[in-house]
């Protein structure tokens, strides 16, 4: 895993109730027992984490771009780079 996808990991493990270890970019959200406050939480570490803004509605069931762990790596890729930031410059 590449730096984005270690630190969205690092994010996801903070906010589980049970944290795992095997965790990678096909592992889908639905399965690390998340709880939609929880997502919410996720979502701002993210954003405040890489300096990028999601647009995320957590009233929507199922979104596209939170399905597996790589699906939200993809999107924060893109944020980033929409954004014209370095991935290697967001906040440790």
């Amino acid at each position: 895993m590449d730096d984005v996808a270690t630190k969205i990991v690092e994010i996801l493990k903070k906010h589980m109730k049970e944290p795992r270890d095997d965790i990678n970019e096909s592992t889908a959200l639905a399965d690390l027992q998340i709880e939609s406050l929880d997502l919410a939480m996720i979502v701002f570490d993210i954003e405040d984490s890489f300096g990028i803004e999601i647009p995320y509605n957590a009233n929507e069931e199922s979104t596209e771009d939170f399905q597996t762990v790589g699906s939200v790596v993809e999107r924060v890729k893109s944020l980033i780079a929409e954004s014209g930031k370095d991935a290697a410059g967001a906040s440790a």
